[in-house]
């Protein structure tokens, strides 16, 4: 068993959550995150400003609250047998891309049990 988790944009939750169930996997969880990617403050707007630059053009003040700020995401989880990884990575990416940053990202991790407290059932039986 492996845990699909997928940060993906807030506006492509619904056509995610569609998506996956067209594929045959219903389960899922789904919670608010913030959280920022790779994209950096370009330091030498930065310089420019304390040289004297102008502080309110839009490219400048974009550049520097970039870097820092948290943009609301929502993130994914799905417990899926090995051999269905594939397809729902597949499925996911195939929604959520659109070529831009902020797409996204796709972790999979190894589960080593799970168990449904209804009736104790184990393994993969319990997924």
């Amino acid at each position: 068993m492996k845990e699909v988790m997928a940060v993906i944009r807030m506006n492509k939750v619904n056509q995610t959550k569609e998506g996956l169930a067209k594929e045959g996997f219903f389960s899922l969880n789904c919670r608010k995150v913030l959280g920022r990617g790779k994209k950096k403050v370009n330091y030498e707007l930065i310089q420019d400003i304390i040289s004297g630059g102008d502080v309110s053009s839009p490219a400048v003040a974009e550049s520097l609250s970039e870097g820092h700020r948290l943009i609301p995401k929502r993130l994914i989880s799905m417990i899926v047998k090995d051999a269905d990884v594939k397809k729902v990575v597949d499925a996911i990416i195939d929604i959520n891309k659109t070529g831009h940053a902020g797409d996204g990202k796709i972790f999979v991790m190894p589960v080593f049990d799970s168990v449904r407290v209804r009736t104790g059932e184990n393994g993969e039986e319990a997924i």
